[in-house]
């Protein structure tokens, strides 16, 4: 019987993962109002990360606090996303990200900049590991737009080496010249 319930997904052990550090971003509360009086209810969004370049988002809803962040938080495992960073601290190039109303604009930047983020971006760039970046929330102020916005611009992302290995060339080849650059806006000017 104890094996037919583990095929099934039930009582499968909980894997406790230390290395995850989460975030409560924000709890809503709700009610419904019944013959006896109101039923209350809480839903909860939380980010979690390892700080090193893997980020995650959940959502739980529940009668109690707790309970809708534990949800939130296993949901958050599930649907972690890893991201490059360049030399550990920003982002490799600049992106915007979208879902629905919310638009969000993320810069790479240099260091000692610090996360520069409003609210819930701030909470996915800290989860994700990110120390120097400059960003912008447009359009909707919803927490959930804002940080699924947000997760959309990170997916883009795309690292040197990665476009370089897709294009068959030397990241060498890709990547500007330093001493050509500087050259070049010379030439047009």
């Amino acid at each position: 019987m104890a094996e037919r319930e583990n095929r099934r997904g039930r009582g499968r052990r909980e894997e406790e993962t230390p290395e995850f550090a989460d975030r409560l971003v924000a709890i809503n509360r709700v009610s419904k109002t019944v013959k006896g009086g109101k039923r209350f209810g809480f839903a909860a969004l939380v980010v979690v990360g390892d700080q090193k370049g893997r980020v995650g988002f959940g959502k739980g809803k529940a009668k109690e606090v707790p309970e809708a962040i534990r949800k939130a938080t296993e949901q958050a495992k599930r649907q972690m996303i890893r991201v490059q960073l360049k030399e550990g601290r920003t982002l490799h190039h600049d992106m915007h990200g979208r879902h629905g109303a919310g638009k969000v604009v993320m810069r790479t930047a240099p260091e000692g900049t610090g996360i520069i983020a409003g609210g819930p971006m701030r909470a996915v760039f800290e989860m994700l590991g990110v120390k120097d970046v400059v960003s912008k929330s447009i359009g909707s102020q919803n927490p959930y737009n804002m940080i699924r916005a947000t997760i959309d611009g990170l997916k883009k992302e795309q690292s040197p080496r990665s476009v370089a290995q897709r294009r068959g060339k030397k990241v060498a080849d890709i990547l500007p010249k330093r001493d050509e650059a500087p050259a070049a806006a010379e030439a047009e000017a």
